[in-house]
C-alpha cells in the first residue's frame, strides 16, 4: 500500500473530522485569477459544506464569477500530527432568506462555544447568503497513522 492510502480517512472519518471542526479555509479565485483565501465557520451536511456570508463580499462576488472552489480543514501543529480535508468543487448561492436563517443557526448551533458567533443576530440574514460547496474531489490526510513514519 502506497503512503498516501495509508495515511487517507475513511469516509466515516471523514465525516466525524468534518462535523468536529470549526473552521475552514475557503478558496475562490479573484477577477485576476489570484486565489482569495478566507477563514469560514461551516457545516457539514448531506455531502455538502455550507457557510454564510455577506451577500456583497469579495468571496461571493468571485463566486458569481467563478463557482469553482476549494476548501480545507485541517488540525495539527507537528508533521506527523497533521489530518485534514480539502474538497474542491462547485459552489451555489442559495439568496431564500428561510434557507439563509437556516443555515446560520446550525453552524451557530455547531459553535455554540463561540461567543461571537452565538451573538450575531439574525437581523444580518436578509443581508446574507448560503454558499453550498458541492464537492467534486475530496482528498484527505491523518498523518498520525504512520506511526511518526514519514
Amino acid at each position: 500500500m502506497n503512503r498516501r492510502d495509508q495515511i487517507k480517512l475513511t469516509p466515516d472519518e471523514q465525516t466525524a473530522f468534518l462535523r468536529d471542526a470549526k473552521k475552514a479555509a475557503l478558496a475562490t479565485l479573484d477577477q485576476d485569477g489570484f486565489p482569495h483565501v478566507v477563514a469560514m465557520n461551516f457545516l457539514a451536511r448531506d455531502g455538502a459544506i455550507l457557510m454564510t456570508s455577506y451577500g456583497k463580499a469579495q468571496k461571493v462576488l468571485n463566486i458569481r464569477r467563478n463557482p469553482k472552489v476549494a476548501v480545507m480543514v485541517e488540525t495539527g501543529r507537528a508533521y506527523s500530527e497533521l489530518r485534514g480535508v480539502m474538497i474542491r468543487g462547485e459552489c451555489q448561492i442559495i439568496e431564500d432568506l428561510p434557507t439563509v436563517e437556516e443555515a446560520m443557526r446550525a453552524i451557530r448551533g455547531k459553535n455554540s462555544a463561540d461567543t461571537s458567533a452565538a451573538d450575531t443576530p439574525l437581523t444580518t440574514a436578509p443581508k446574507r447568503v448560503v454558499l453550498k460547496v458541492i464537492p467534486k474531489k475530496i482528498a484527505s490526510w491523518d498523518h498520525s497513522k504512520l506511526g511518526g513514519r514519514y
